[in-house]
């Protein structure tokens, strides 16, 4: 038994259509054209905030207003959270998987912890966690690796693997000392061969065999 934590946006779940679609709603108020999904996966990993940020940068709108646009883009994203979110292949089996074989589940994502929550409800899947930490449920946001040490002792252990997508899991994971496993088909930014990870992996079929095989010592 061990404890495993995971990233959600372009790990467990696509969600990049509704993320855009809350960002282009957010634009359309103001005037401004849409962003095409490309542009909106890659300002994906950094949080809302971030995002946010980004989007207001590609279209020159005054970050003076960034509060208020960010605060508007979480109120377009949640009242329509999962119209387009689906989860990746094999994610529930695998999942499900793991907690039968007695591993403790958790959740640590840059997105905020209330529509985390709720995608996970959303699909089924809340029961398999025991704890969800999100890009608001401290100060800190990932690469920190508070968020990460959070949900790890959360989850009564020191050490596990985590399971993400992007450079910025990586970096967590290797900041925390703890060790990544990688899901080369999310929302990654940067090539894969220069992301530090313990294991690769393209479809959740393997990452049981991944765990099975021991893998969580930290890669250094």
């Amino acid at each position: 038994m061990s404890a495993i934590v995971f990233d959600l946006d372009g790990t467990l779940i696509d969600s990049a259509p509704d993320i855009r679609a809350a960002v282009n709603r957010t634009l359309e108020d103001e005037g401004h054209a849409a962003l095409d999904l490309p542009t909106v996966i890659s300002f994906i990993g950094h949080g809302l905030p971030r995002l946010v940020e980004r989007a207001m940068g590609a279209r020159g709108i005054p970050m003076d207003q960034h509060a208020r646009l960010t605060e508007v883009t979480l109120a377009h994203y949640n009242a329509a959270a999962n119209d387009l979110t689906r989860p990746y292949p094999g994610v529930m089996a695998m999942l499900e998987r793991l907690r039968e074989e007695g591993h403790r589940l958790g959740i640590c994502t840059n997105k905020p912890e209330a529509p985390a929550r709720k995608v996970l409800d959303q699909f089924g899947m809340a029961h398999l966690f025991d704890v969800v930490v999100g890009g608001d449920t401290l100060a800190a946001r990932k690469p920190d690796p508070a968020p990460l040490h959070h949900a790890f002792a959360a989850l009564g252990a020191s050490s596990g693997l985590y399971v993400g997508d992007s450079e910025v899991d990586a970096e967590t994971a290797q900041a925390a000392g703890i060790a990544f496993a990688f899901f080369t088909q999310g929302y990654c930014h940067v090539p894969h061969d220069t992301v530090h990870c313990l294991a690769r992996f393209d479809h959740f079929d393997a990452l049981a065999g991944l765990v099975a095989k021991g893998a969580t010592a930290p890669d250094r």
